[in-house]
């Protein structure tokens, strides 16, 4: 059972029932009370508060949790579904072709954040995107939820799915990590890779980002200001569940839309919770010898971060060397720089992902001029 947006919303529901019914009967004794008339008035106007900010509450979150459940159960998601260790999980392959493109999202999203650019892609090939357990349509699977763990997962289900190599990895943010421990284990799979903006292993362990966020609130106490307004509902009562990202139409517009509104701390958490062991499993995997690899990286002058200017010059630094070590994997590496583009580069430089894979698939193929430029970084 989803416990942020069907339980939460059933136990916030009851307590602001219980608020409101306290509140109005303390409203109503009020006229019994010999107290001065100005505390009469202090007590009503702070209890008619109280009850109007617990009916907002309730009903929003109530309102969500009904909008969340009749939305999924009329518009189900395209794809499969596949029992892995026995808990059900969520696969969309389109296309066809050889070598197949398996899809990795990062940290807190699922299948639908590739939406926008599976439909291009899968004019050159095969294109397999899936919901790692907690997230999207895939049921969660206990703790750790670190990259030995995902990784066998990910296998087992193109397995179910009848996916079989050559594939390329291909993911974003900290699916980086999980795409190094798959290639890794399943080295005869693999006919290449691409890291979209990804992290690197032990990456909080480098001595400048260590200090910064040495700063943040404990992990669990970030979480919980993340979790509460998506729990209240109040995204869908600004607006936040009803347009589609930039990019995205039809059905798959209308349910990354939606998706805004379901967003998944528990699966988070406990992907986050695993980051160093993770990272500790992935530290020293590679070099992966001639396979062929495509790094695209943000743009970092478009780095928004709450920091000092030098602190912000020091971010960037030690993100651009992570990026450029990724490189040191293959001899058969190269790194684009997306021109303009943030942290998500599939939705703000589709144009660049859309243009570079299919020429990457084609390149693997044999099918396409091999590049001249390995070893290279250049902005476009």
């Amino acid at each position: 059972m989803d416990f942020d947006y069907v339980v939460m919303p059933a136990i916030i529901f009851v307590i602001g029932i219980l608020i409101v019914w306290l509140s109005i009967r303390r409203i109503l004794s009020l006229s019994r009370k010999s107290y001065r008339m100005w505390r009469k008035v202090a007590e009503r106007i702070v209890l008619s508060i109280v009850a109007l900010v617990a009916t907002v509450v309730a009903g929003s979150s109530s309102f969500n949790a009904i909008a969340l459940h009749h939305f999924r159960a009329t518009n189900p998601p395209p794809g499969a579904i596949y029992t892995v260790n026995g808990h059900r999980m969520h696969i969309n392959c389109t296309g066809s072709g050889s070598p197949t493109i398996v899809l990795e999202s990062g940290l807190g999203n699922d299948a639908l954040i590739w939406g926008g650019v599976q439909p291009e892609l899968s004019k050159t090939t095969r294109v397999c995107s899936y919901d790692r357990a907690g997230f999207g349509w895939s049921e969660a699977l206990p703790a750790p939820r670190d990259a030995d763990h995902i990784a066998g997962e990910l296998h087992e289900l193109l397995h179910q799915a009848n996916v079989s190599g050559p594939i390329v990895l291909m993911g974003h943010s900290i699916a980086g990590i999980y795409l190094r421990d798959y290639a890794s284990h399943y080295p005869a799979d693999i006919a290449g890779i691409v890291f979209v903006d990804v992290t690197t292993p032990l990456a909080d362990e480098h001595p400048a980002m260590k200090a910064l966020s040495s700063k943040d609130p404990p992990l669990w106490i970030s979480l919980l200001l993340m979790r509460a307004p998506f729990i209240a509902g109040f995204p869908r009562l600004m607006g936040q569940c009803s347009l589609p990202p930039p990019g995205f139409t039809g059905q798959v517009g209308r349910l990354e839309a939606e998706d805004i509104c379901h967003m998944q701390f528990s699966a988070m958490a406990a992907e986050r919770y695993s980051f160093n062991q993770s990272g500790h499993e992935t530290a020293h995997t590679g070099p992966y010898g001639a396979l062929p690899i495509l790094i695209l990286s943000e743009d970092t002058t478009m780095m928004h971060l709450p920091l000092s200017p030098q602190q912000t010059a020091d971010v960037m630094k030690i993100f651009n060397q992570m990026q450029e070590d990724l490189k040191k994997l293959s001899t058969h590496s190269r790194r684009i720089i997306a021109k303009g583009s943030g942290h998500y580069v599939q939705l703000m430089r589709a144009d660049l992902i859309e243009k570079e894979v299919p020429l990457f698939i084609e390149q693997i193929r044999g099918t396409a001029p091999q590049p001249t430029n390995y070893g290279s970084t250049t902005t476009e």
